[in-house]
């Protein structure tokens, strides 16, 4: 007779993100999962089904913890859509190494589909709809998602802005002098002042 279920979604997700923090997406498998819960490999799949179970179940821990509510309508649509987007950067950054996981998985998340909801609520009542409120909607969740890829793998605060410095000026003079600058900029005013930007153009 197998042993009845004992531990929840939550638990296996949890252990799952600790192995994915700790070692990586890569180091994600079934058996790393069942070592970190203490159980065998095989006791695991009395749980899910498989890796990507899993990696659904983690897609759903991080993004249930971004409050989805859309601020009230009394601010600019811009104000409005930046709350909504430093939620999401906010969760997802605290886990950089799920990124490709929210994007593989996003349409299954009832956390993620409630956030792209208040998103195109803003949207339309900043008077947004048909193909031009899709381009807005996906232009938004690129940069989200490329702009925490970016922080983490080539910070600017990192050794390829260093290098970039070094490379000879009368080659790169436009390379070196952006990367002198680029050492100054904070990751926070990096995302912020980017989002800035986009808004802008996509209300034009």
């Amino acid at each position: 007779m197998p042993r009845p279920r004992s531990l929840s979604h939550a638990q296996l997700a949890s252990a799952a993100l600790v192995v994915i923090d700790r070692d990586g997406l890569a180091g994600l498998s079934m058996r790393s999962v069942a070592k970190e819960l203490g159980m065998s490999t095989m006791a695991l799949y009395r749980y899910v089904d498989d890796r990507g179970e899993l990696e659904r179940l983690v897609v759903d821990l991080v993004l249930d913890t971004v409050d989805t509510e859309a601020p009230g309508p009394a601010g600019h649509w811009h104000d409005r859509i930046e709350v909504l987007v430093r939620r999401l950067r906010d969760a997802v950054a605290a886990h950089p190494e799920i990124v490709p996981l929210t994007v593989a998985h996003r349409h299954r998340s009832l956390a993620g589909l409630r956030w792209s909801e208040s998103v195109l609520g803003v949207l339309t009542e900043a008077g947004f709809d048909g193909t031009q409120r899709v381009v807005a909607l996906r232009g938004l969740l690129g940069y989200v998602i490329g702009a925490i890829q970016l922080e983490h793998l080539g910070p600017l605060s990192g050794e390829g802005t260093v290098a970039i410095t070094e490379l000879p000026p009368d080659a790169f003079p436009y390379m070196t002098e952006t990367a002198r600058d680029a050492r100054k900029v904070s990751a926070d005013r990096e995302f912020l002042g980017g989002l800035a930007l986009l808004l802008r153009g996509l209300g034009t």
